[in-house]
């Protein structure tokens, strides 16, 4: 059995805390009482992250056991109102583990990589409607707080990192959903959607306010070439919005992979402008001219499996031609010609997929299927929702 909450956990029937004030703390017991589970969709990058460094031999909360979750998620909140990436929430921590993170609470550094943040929000607010408990709301304003103020003042996007250890983490980021997200969330704030109805006027229309600065960023930033609309890089400077470099072997470039997630948010907005009519129809034409054809990505077996810091590889991969394979993208491509970037550790440019790293070529998706919905389903079903 696990220490501290663990065994407490298991040794207590869950009960109900309603004599409790809506600002206390929860009763041990009420960690482990089943409620309607709360989608944890927003926490699993983060969840696999942890599992893929850490391994998943460990106690977990069950999705229904939304207060013991969103007690973690309350202890992982950092003073400034932010939250530390990578975390899995649905951990049943020892009383050592939950020291240690009680000593870092003062840090100042935050992050919104890998969904971050927004999730946390959302979630908070949705267990505060199941329990009533203030705790939960109050900790999901500050999150909200905190996010507001984050915003970069130029060009309404949100930064990877905050204060930033890497040269890329002050930069405007539009990798792995940070700015898109929050933007999504903020739209569901500014109209009280669930789980944001408690969310007070004023504070909804912060939330209108940031996301309009958020929506013309978008638009700003999208990646012209030949006097088209292509898609988005990952990372801007905050001072000249030009593409920027993020980690050694990610190259300013158009990320496709990303650009299906800023296409999905501006395609969920309800009257979209002329301006976003056009940005959504110029990364679709794009996503049609860089798609490759013929190829596909084959994996083998390697014995024995190499470990690496962030995985270990018990595969290789390599593309190889196949007439018959649909279409693949790339997930990065050129700037100014939308030839394929590959890249290594060490920030040179690959030729082939052959020349980058074994480490790199299996811990990362070079390759992949990101457009295939969009262009098969979403796309199709926006224009027929939008009478075109």
């Amino acid at each position: 059995m696990r220490q501290g909450i663990g065994i407490l956990c298991a040794a207590i029937i869950a009960t109900g805390c309603a004599s409790a004030p809506p600002s206390a703390a929860p009763p041990t017991a009420q960690l482990t009482r089943h409620y309607t589970a709360i989608s944890l969709e927003g926490f699993e990058d983060a969840i696999h992250h942890w599992r893929n460094r850490y391994g998943d031999k460990y106690a977990k909360y069950e999705p229904t056991q939304i207060v013991g979750i969103a007690e973690n998620v309350l202890l992982y909140q950092r003073d400034v109102g932010g939250w530390i990436e990578n975390q899995d929430a649905t951990r049943i921590l020892t009383s050592a583990e939950m020291d240690g993170i009680r000593k870092e609470k003062s840090n100042p550094k935050a992050s919104f990589d890998n969904r971050n943040v927004y999730s946390q929000i959302e979630y908070l607010f949705a267990v505060y409607d199941q329990t009533g408990s203030a705790r939960y709301r109050d900790a999901a304003m500050k999150g909200f707080d905190y996010t507001l103020g984050m915003q970069h003042k130029q060009c309404g996007g949100w930064p990877h990192t905050v204060p930033g250890s890497e040269a890329y983490h002050p930069y405007i980021t539009m990798a792995d959903e940070v700015t898109s997200g929050i933007l999504r969330m903020l739209r569901k704030v500014e109209n009280g959607s669930a789980p944001f109805a408690s969310v007070p006027a004023s504070d909804r229309a912060r939330a209108k306010a940031a996301r309009e600065r958020g929506d013309a960023c978008i638009l700003k930033l999208q990646i012209v070439q030949n006097g088209q609309p292509t898609g988005w890089a990952g990372q801007y400077d905050p001072q000249t919005l030009q593409p920027a470099q993020g980690r050694t072997f990610e190259l300013p470039s158009i990320i496709s992979w990303e650009s299906v997630e800023v296409v999905r948010y501006l395609m969920s907005i309800p009257s979209p402008s002329p301006e976003v009519v056009r940005a959504i129809d110029g990364a679709m034409s794009w996503f049609d001219r860089v798609k490759l054809t013929g190829v596909k990505i084959e994996i083998v077996p390697i014995d024995p499996p190499v470990k690496y810091t962030w995985h270990t590889a018990t595969t290789d991969r390599r593309l190889v031609a196949d007439p018959k394979a649909p279409p693949l993208w790339a997930r990065f491509y050129d700037l100014k010609d939308s030839s394929v970037v590959l890249a290594n550790r060490d920030g040179t440019r690959a030729a082939t997929y052959a020349d980058v790293h074994h480490e790199r070529r299996t811990g990362y998706n070079w390759y992949g299927t990101w457009p295939t919905p969009l262009i098969e389903t979403e796309y199709p079903a926006w224009k027929k929702r939008m009478g075109r």
